[in-house]
């Protein structure tokens, strides 16, 4: 009820302001009637005649969000609030190469299934084998408006618009100079932010032709973790296993916060098991470990103690982040019948994150090692070793797990080159008949440094010290092999912290250059029209476009070869290409049947269709019927139904075999039966009663020697074919005269996808092996157990045709302008969204699973944006509400089979509030300044979350100036 209140708030507040500014208004009318190329069609027509639903977020609202950006300020919007930027592209949260990389999804359906366009036309992806584009790579000044159109998009602009599309209309015939500076810092004194920007463009031949170049830069300072006070001891807390509920009491919550939690038995300084029970005995500088309290059944962690604290250690929360941005556009119209256009771009953006160190579970260190302390040394626990080994000839010794933080902290940097280049001719051939033909062309080049990469071998040599038979100086035992693969080795002391000579790390780590290259190719040509030259319906001519595409993609991927050979610390990686083309031939169709008259302004029915032939894949058949129905001119309701595909991508299709390093938890332990399906404890019984072990005392979380990381491979799957959505969409339109300037819209959309392809995470390979009807599924043969302890050893993911995913919901938009006689311009805009829907199912037959309402999951059920804006002369004053209600901490089946789980107050996030203001002032007609506030109230995350519902950011300030001449 609460929420419900809350967004009808807003809703009540945004009605009830342009109410009020409508009794003193002599509204601007924005027309409607004008006949223009809309995202989401080839036809010429006025607005009002499209049926998609479609959001446009204009330039000026960009601007007035201080965000340099623009896939920033797009996550607000609730159909993008999915989307994976900011916060979420650095530190440890970023797959190999793809630090700094932002990336739009929307409603929830994956970045593979948002189709990023640019003036309607496709953009070059910035990740190698996948058709997500960066939006670093689009120019945040240069941009006229981002239109989101929702469902399914193939009919028009082919594969890949299965859930909509995202259409960057950028600036056209720029006359001038324009330019734009600012500079933002966060209350805390980070987090720095450098914009700049610069404009210019001519129009000559008496305007026939038109020429521009804009330039613009942008520099985000990283942010780290530790910087943020309330994410580090004694403030930063998590939700742990009870140790007062062991064994689980139904009436007592399963999980508690707990604070100043810890990796278990593993230290920076190292922690030494003397006895090999897998109980740390002593730190790496011969002191008594303190194991703290150790939270059994949590999966090898510890509150207090000597082991390695948690926070910190994912890196950073930002990335830092450089771009450079150059972009040439120019037309000529010769004639009527001929206009040529062009346009290239160049970017080159850096990226840099610390990620999280590197780590070593159980090395063996015997007490020859001279760096080991006495303490340890006389400690030894004789035969030990052997008995672990299961070997008689092992000498004596300790096992030391160590997080490596002396070595230097793993750190990512990627930078990436983007060339993109148009060119076309366009004309009438008469007044009823146009044509359009282009060529696309896009490349991404991009280098990923992993600095301080960590040489296995060497490391391995470094670590293992003897004492030298001459000296008694510390030597690697190497040295004193006559054919020592290593003669420059420099012994490394891991007893301790930051004892290690310098050097020694010179000789184990290795800067490792990784490089990628996409590439992208379109040849596009149409021909639009109406038949009003000879044929008109009571409701006007009939519109028509058709036309032929042909589009190659290819990507390659090549990790530097220590990389590929696995030589190093980073999960081995082998070279990858690929590639396709695609044939593809269209049309589309518009028909007006009635138009001004009684019972019906506007009637109008459409339809497109699509036929494409993958090099790959095969052919496939895209369409899309439409209709609008206006009774009267205030009212008009539209609808659409469509069939779309996307074909699976160069990585899902190519992708060889790689490593894969995980921390799973395993579904089958005796405290997880109950977060997943109904059919999970029986499947687990299943798997385990045939490696002859008892599911009932099955506990690997209670076992120190299977919480570390397993080994894995992924790859792509060459049998993949297209997954397949039906969508529809239905809604109404409201423009009432009686209130000019004023607008209103609601639509259902609802999007679902059969033969989805999925690829699954480790960890969720392993609940989805046990989560579906019985154990005969693909998923349970990807996973292999030790056939003596049941523990998961490996697994292999990689995807396949064989999930189902649905959304459904309501997007609301409500925009009102106007100007008054003395209290100056007035905006209101309100975009809203009811999430209904989103639902996953792994394979035919198999539960249902929904998202709605989960923080994990970024599906909000409710989210809205409020922006008001005041003009009043050189004055304007700007501001800005993003909220989205209360989300789930748990997934539903945890409750459902666990409703003990939690206490109350921690089954939910809280909700979304976070306000920005913005003042700008105009000096004269040339120069302006503005400053700002977003994150105005210093919202913060929620309860264990680093960057949700808001980031960690907090408050922050920004000022700049424009200039135009």
């Amino acid at each position: 009820m609460k929420t419900i209140t809350a967004f009808a708030a807003l809703m009540a507040t945004a009605a009830w302001t342009a109410q009020a500014f409508a009794q003193q208004a002599d509204a601007v009318e924005d027309d409607v009637t004008e006949t223009i190329v809309i995202t989401g069609t080839r036809i010429s027509r006025p607005e009002l005649d499209f049926a998609n639903p479609v959001t446009t977020l204009s330039s000026e609202a960009i601007a007035q969000s201080g965000k340099t950006n623009v896939a920033d300020f797009l996550t607000q919007s609730p159909a993008l609030v999915g989307s994976r930027t900011g916060s979420l592209t650095g530190g440890s949260e970023t797959e190999f190469g793809e630090a700094g990389l932002n990336l739009l999804d929307l409603r929830n359906l994956g970045t593979d299934r948002t189709l990023v366009l640019v003036d309607g036309r496709r953009h070059v992806s910035a990740l190698a084998g996948s058709a997500a584009v960066d939006i670093n790579a689009i120019p945040t000044d240069l941009i006229e408006a981002v239109d989101v159109l929702t469902g399914g998009a193939s009919a028009i602009y082919g594969a890949d618009g299965v859930s909509g599309v995202v259409n960057f209309r950028l600036k056209r015939d720029f006359e001038g100079i324009t330019a734009r500076g600012q500079i933002g810092i966060s209350q805390r004194g980070d987090g720095g932010n450098r914009y700049g920007a610069i404009t210019a463009g001519t129009n000559f031949s008496e305007g026939r032709g038109n020429i521009a170049a804009a330039y613009e830069y942008n520099k985000e300072d990283r942010l780290n973790e530790l910087r943020r006070s309330r994410l580090t001891n004694p403030r930063a807390a998590g939700l742990y296993r009870n140790q007062a509920d062991l064994p689980d009491d139904p009436n007592i919550p399963d999980v508690i916060p707990y604070d100043d939690v810890r990796y278990a038995d593993s230290a920076r300084m190292g922690a030494v098991d003397v006895d090999f029970d897998f109980a740390s005995d002593f730190e790496g500088n011969g002191n008594v470990y303190d194991r703290g309290l150790v939270l059994e059944e949590s999966g090898g962690y510890a509150q207090g103690g000597s082991s390695t604290p948690v926070d910190g250690y994912q890196g950073d929360l930002f990335p830092g982040l450089e771009r450079h941005l150059v972009n040439v556009l120019g037309r000529y119209e010769f004639s009527q019948g001929f206009t040529l256009f062009a346009e290239g771009k160049y970017v080159r953006t850096k990226a840099w994150t610390q990620q999280q160190p590197t780590f070593d579970f159980y090395l063996f260190q015997t007490p020859e090692n001279p760096f080991m302390p006495d303490s340890i040394r006389n400690a030894i626990v004789p035969g030990a070793a052997a008995a672990y080994f299961e070997d008689p000839d092992t000498p004596d010794g300790v096992l030391l797990t160590r997080d490596h933080f002396d070595l230097g902290i793993n750190f990512e940097e990627n930078r990436r080159e983007t060339l993109r280049g148009v060119i076309g001719a366009s004309g009438k051939f008469s007044e009823r008949l146009k044509y359009e033909v282009s060529y696309v062309y896009g490349q991404t080049k991009t280098r990923t440094v992993t600095r301080g990469n960590r040489l296995e071998a060497e490391w391995q040599a470094a670590v293992d010290v003897v004492s030298d038979p001459d000296t008694g100086a510390p030597i690697c035992r190497t040295m004193l092999d006559p054919d020592n693969p290593f003669p420059n080795c420099v012994p490394y002391n891991i007893f301790g912290e930051y004892l290690r000579d310098p050097a020694a790390i010179d000789f184990v780590t290795t800067d490792s250059i990784s490089r990628a290259k996409v590439t992208q190719h379109v040849f596009s040509g149409s021909i639009s029209g109406d038949t009003g030259a000879f044929l008109e319906l009571p409701g006007g001519p009939i519109g028509f476009a058709f036309g032929a595409e042909y589009r190659k993609e290819s990507s390659r991927f090549d990790p530097d070869p220590l990389i590929a050979d696995g030589l190093t610390w980073a999960p081995t990686v082998q070279p990858a290409r690929g590639s396709f083309n695609v044939k593809e031939v269209f049309a589309e169709i518009n028909v007006p049947i009635l138009k001004e008259v009684p019972g019906a302004h506007l009637l109008s029915v459409g339809g497109a269709i699509r036929l494409s032939d993958y090099s790959t894949i095969g052919g496939t058949t895209t369409w899309k019927v439409d209709g609008v129905y206006a009774p009267i001119r205030d009212v008009s309701f539209r609808a659409t139904y469509s069939q779309a595909v996307r074909a699976p991508n160069i990585a899902e299709l190519f992708a060889p075999a790689d490593g894969s390093s995980n921390f799973i938890v395993d579904p089958c332990d005796t405290q997880e039966l109950n977060n997943g399906s109904s059919t999970r404890e029986a499947n687990c019984a299943a798997i385990l009663s045939g490696l002859g072990i008892d599911p009932t005392t099955f506990s690997p979380s209670s076992d120190p020697s299977s919480t570390v990381f397993t080994e894995g491979l992924s790859s792509g799957n060459p049998d993949l074919k297209e997954e397949t959505a039906k969508t529809w969409t239905a809604g109404v339109v409201l423009r009432p005269r009686f209130l000019p300037g004023f607008s209103f819209s609601a639509d259902w959309y609802d999007i679902k996808i059969k033969d989805a392809i999925n690829t699954p995470e480790a960890e969720e390979l392993t609940e989805l092996c046990v989560d579906q009807p019985t154990i005969d599924n693909p998923f349970c043969p990807a996973i292999t157990r030790d056939p003596d302890t049941g523990f998961i050893t490996g697994f292999v993911s990689r995807p396949d045709n064989v999930a189902q995913f649905r959304t459904a919901g309501l997007d609301v938009t409500l925009a009102y302008r106007a100007a008054t006689d003395t209290a100056g311009t007035f905006g209101v805009a309100l975009t809203g969204n009811y999430l209904d829907r989103l639902e996953f199912v792994a394979t035919p037959g198999a539960d249902l699973n929904s998202n709605v309402g989960e923080a994990d999951e970024y599906a909000p059920r409710y989210s809205a944006t409020l922006d008001l804006t005041w003009q009043k002369g050189p004055l304007t004053i700007a501001y800005g509400i993003s909220w989205f209600d209360k989300t789930r901490r748990f997934p539903t089946e945890y409750l459902t089979g666990d409703p003990d789980y939690a206490d109350s107050k921690y089954l939910w996030v809280k909700e979304k509030w976070e306000h920005e203001i913005q003042v700008s002032y105009d000096v004269g007609e040339r120069f302006g300044i503005y400053g700002g506030v977003n994150n105005l109230f210093d919202a913060k995350p929620g309860f264990e979350y680093t960057s949700y519902p808001v980031s960690a950011m907090g408050r922050y300030f920004y000022m700049g100036a424009t200039v135009s001449f």
